[in-house]
């Protein structure tokens, strides 16, 4: 019997079906958090070109068992309602997992964006924006969006305007979208939060030498081969840190027109200033070109990071991916039946949920800095700066009244004297976040016999957080 690749939206019930039959729910409650609560489809026309355009475009809530709801809003030609709406439930059990505490959602515009010059797509933006806001899909505490595939700060700031021209009594306005650009109302840190979301996850993974065991691993991450499919915003953020932090040799860049390799290494900078200049990495010097893409994706590597679309390891080429470790940067890059032959071949994943979870952790940072009206460090920063100074004086003053030549290290007292400012603060914010999470996961994933895998074990981290929220509900 031949069997049949699962859609994304089939992929993520089946995951969470997995993950729900381990665990003692009422069937009424577990309904409840697998199905999507609504979804709204909006047809609407934009005067381009000398005529008349109609764009339709999507906003899926998966849960409203905390309020607002979160995702972002993506711009393909493949945006369909079953997308928006899986896509929306993964949103869901991410920011239970992360502890952000929002409800699970998502947009999507069927456009290819590329089409259109930036005049066209902000009047497009914009109708959208007012035909979601009007309904209160757009919304501070009700409904806030983000940056997805081919959206990004520029977007994020027509939306937010719109939604400020709409209410102009609104005093949180700029907390309804976030991703914004630093100069509306955004948070340092932002743009590059998903892949270093993806580094730190391998950070935590990697402090922890039984886990390493299992997918045949030891050591740190320098020196570890890494093959990165997409380099998109996440996979060159992600493979950026990892070889210019930890050590990591990127071997393998995979893009839409073919991939790179090179056992030595690829420097990831001149990859993406040549994949910005020619629109794909076709001719680049220094690295093997592979027409078929996919072959670069089974090759020999310590860890493998899908960055771009879902579905790209599936029944067809599971069977040949050679990497003991795999980190979801993307949403569902693994299918439900993919997923199985990795893990009977004791193949090691670390899931989409939690791993691409850098996003809304820091959009959660960016709603409340616009809630609070205040950025981070602002009252801070200077007071710690003036303690530790103290602590610096009267080291030196202990040290002259006894004699000692000894002298402080001139980088060290400059770190030390140096408080924090926003971007330090969000990422030792997310790094918190990414550790915690990962160790609840880790904990299920090692305490139970019955769960022998990381992503059955978000999910039962992520389906009891909700369903705590829920019967807290009365429901």
């Amino acid at each position: 019997m031949i069997k049949t690749e699962p859609t994304f939206r089939e992929s993520v019930d089946l995951m969470f079906n997995r993950a729900a039959a381990l665990m003692d729910m009422p069937p009424g409650l577990e309904e409840k958090i697998r199905v999507c609560n609504a979804t709204y489809t909006v047809r609407f026309g934009v005067r381009l070109r000398g005529g008349l355009q109609t764009f339709t475009g999507y906003r899926s809530v998966h849960s409203e068992h905390m309020e607002p709801v979160k995702g972002g809003i993506r711009y393909a030609i493949s945006v369909n309602q079953d997308e928006v709406e899986a896509l929306s439930a993964l949103m869901t059990y991410k920011c239970a997992l992360v502890e952000a505490p929002f409800g699970g959602a998502k947009g999507g515009l069927c456009i290819d964006p590329l089409q259109y010059d930036e005049y066209e797509l902000e009047q497009i933006t914009r109708r959208f924006a007012y035909e979601l806001a009007k309904r209160d899909l757009i919304d501070p505490a009700q409904n806030v969006p983000a940056p997805d595939m081919g959206t990004g700060e520029r977007e994020m700031a027509w939306i937010a305007d719109q939604y400020a021209r709409m209410n102009t009594t609104d005093i949180n306005a700029k907390a309804c979208v976030t991703g914004k650009p630093l100069n509306a109302g955004g948070i340092a840190g932002r743009v590059e939060a998903t892949g270093r979301g993806v580094q730190y996850a391998l950070r935590e993974f990697f402090r922890h030498p039984e886990d390493k065991a299992k997918a045949g691993l030891s050591g740190d991450l320098e020196g570890k081969r890494v093959i990165v499919q997409g380099l998109g915003n996440v996979g060159y953020h992600a493979a950026k840190f990892l070889q210019e932090e930890d050590g990591a040799i990127i071997t393998g860049i995979i893009e839409r027109d073919g991939a790179l390799f090179n056992p030595d290494g690829l420097d990831v900078e001149a990859v993406r200033a040549w994949l910005i200049r020619h629109g794909g990495v076709c001719g680049y010097p220094d690295a093997g070109h592979a027409t078929d893409s996919g072959s670069v994706l089974e090759e020999d590597c310590d860890i493998l990071i899908p960055a771009a679309l879902e579905g790209v390891i599936n029944l067809e080429n599971a069977a040949r991916i050679k990497a003991p470790l795999i980190i979801e940067a993307a949403n569902g890059p693994i299918t439900a039946g993919a997923d199985d032959i990795l893990r009977e071949r004791g193949t090691v994943i670390i899931p989409d949920m939690y791993a691409n979870a850098g996003g809304v952790t820091v959009s959660y940072f960016e709603w409340v800095k616009n809630l609070s009206h205040i950025r981070f460090g602002r009252m801070q920063r200077r007071q710690e700066e003036a303690r530790h100074q103290l602590v610096v004086n009267e080291l030196e003053r202990l040290s002259s009244a006894l004699g000692n030549s000894w002298t402080l290290d001139p980088r060290f007292k400059e770190k030390y004297l140096r408080g924090a400012d926003e971007l330090e603060l969000v990422r030792s914010g997310l790094d918190d976040t990414m550790r915690i999470a990962y160790q609840s996961m880790r904990e299920v994933w090692h305490d139970r016999d019955d769960v022998a895998d990381l992503r059955t074990s978000a999910y039962i981290v992520s389906i009891g957080k909700v369903a705590a929220s829920y019967r807290a509900k009365g429901l």
